[in-house]
């Protein structure tokens, strides 16, 4: 049973494997000692269609939906926090920015303490205190209890986030590795669509409350099934936390040429999505669209096109190189942006899904491209790259409310398309950025 649902999400995705992963593996500063050839029987590391590697796939599969459902499932419900608590489009933000904010900062903490304590133990406590988090949050009396439990809740996701590829990249036989971690981005994938979805049709029946308390129910039982079927670390090798080695390694990423570059990349990308999805709701609820909240919630579906995209993209700049892709998908993030200004719904929608499309694309070139172009100490860039993206979601996702307030979607779209006029010129800078001598393929 457990390896049929494999082989068949293996049939819904049979791309996915194939391109560079959304975000690129962390790897350990200290190298990792040498693997036995795969398919050996004698190799300690997770082969595909072993009962081992099916529960970690599980597991890895569930902890993502999980993350990224709680992460965004409040995105949907924006509008009703505003009628509930009487609040503005820019203060009803803050309860996802005050989480992405906050996972910002995790990020650069939670990986190297995984480099002391271990991989498992860290993202068992992230996902059970996210999910605790998240049922105390439908309790709180007021908009400030709220928001102090979505702080933690950020803070809480960082753990498995920032710990995940990392467990994949030392555990998982380098021949799978690419089916592992195409499942284990769907799962991301899947879930930051499944919370929006299941909360965006809930609010319009229920109370926000009662949204949260399934939702939270939903992910400590993900957390339950995580920590009984993740295997335990094999290759897990401690390393000390000194703030002067950790100093050194992040001075060397950005004293290369072209990662500073990405982590802005990466700032610009992220804000421009998440004000997107922040202010469409408020957009199609008011007129000449007038759509119910459930409706609205059905938007997004359209990360399906994102969870596509990802592979595909990935896979076209593998072949044509990043240089040239990349610019190509911002451009297609521009298009889907300004189909959004007409005033019918058959032109907005497929704009928000050409929008996604192009985002996730782009995205994927960028994260992959961080890892090819670290050379060492990986997990940090990672880890900077990542900080950068959620700070992004947070500084972007509120100053675009101010823009709705401001001038409504228009001011929105005006917003966005500056921030996407900003990642082209970063993006034309990398085009001419000279490939690194020490990689065999262009970085």
């Amino acid at each position: 049973m457990e390896i049929s649902f494999l082989e068949a999400y293996r049939e819904v995705l049979p791309r996915a494997v194939a391109a560079p992963p959304l975000f690129p593996p962390a790897v350990n500063a200290v190298p990792s000692p040498a693997r036995p050839p795969s398919g050996t029987s004698d190799s300690p590391y997770l082969q595909k269609n072993t009962r081992a590697f099916v529960h970690a796939m599980l597991a890895l599969f569930c902890g993502g939906f999980a993350t990224f459902a709680l992460l965004y499932c409040v995105q949907p419900m924006m509008p009703g926090f505003s009628q509930s608590f009487g609040l503005s489009a820019a203060q009803s933000s803050l309860v996802l920015s005050i989480a992405t904010g906050p996972m910002a900062l995790g990020l650069l903490i939670t990986g190297p303490i995984s480099d002391a304590v271990g991989r498992k133990p860290i993202m068992v406590v992230a996902l059970f205190t996210a999910a605790v988090c998240t049922l105390a949050g439908a309790l709180m009396p007021n908009w400030e209890g709220l928001l102090a439990m979505r702080l933690l809740v950020g803070l809480s996701l960082s753990g498995l986030a920032a710990v995940g590829m990392t467990y994949l990249a030392e555990e998982i036989d380098p021949a799978h590795m690419g089916y592992a971690m195409g499942l284990y981005i769907s799962g991301n994938a899947m879930g930051g669509m499944s919370g929006r979805l299941i909360s965006g049709v809930m609010i319009d029946f229920v109370s926000w409350r009662v949204v949260l308390l399934v939702l939270g129910m939903i992910a400590l039982a993900a957390a339950t099934l995580f920590a009984r079927r993740l295997p335990p670390s094999r290759h897990f090798e401690p390393s000390s936390l000194r703030p002067r080695d950790l100093y050194a390694n992040f001075a060397l990423h950005f004293r290369d040429p072209g990662l500073p570059w990405l982590f802005l990349e990466g700032f610009l990308l992220m804000g421009a999505f998440v004000t997107l999805f922040n202010y469409i709701g408020y957009h199609l609820l008011e007129a000449p669209y007038s759509l119910s909240q459930a409706v609205v919630g059905l938007v997004s579906v359209v990360y399906l096109a994102g969870i596509y995209s990802s592979a595909r993209v990935g896979a076209l700049a593998d072949l044509l190189g990043r240089r040239r892709v990349f610019w190509m998908v911002m451009v297609v993030m521009g298009v889907g942006l300004l189909l959004t200004l007409a005033e019918t719904l058959w032109l907005v929608l497929p704009g928000v899904l050409i929008f996604t499309f192009g985002f996730f694309g782009a995205h994927s070139v960028a994260s992959s491209w961080v890892g090819r172009r670290a050379l060492h100490a990986r997990g940090q860039a990672s880890s900077l790259y990542l900080a950068s993206y959620y700070l992004g979601s947070s500084v972007a996702g509120t100053l675009g409310g101010l823009m709705w307030q401001w001038g409504g979607w228009e001011g929105v779209v005006g917003f966005i398309g500056l921030i996407l006029a900003a990642g082209l010129a970063v993006a034309a800078k990398l085009a001419r950025l000279a490939p690194l001598q020490a990689a065999s393929t262009q970085r």
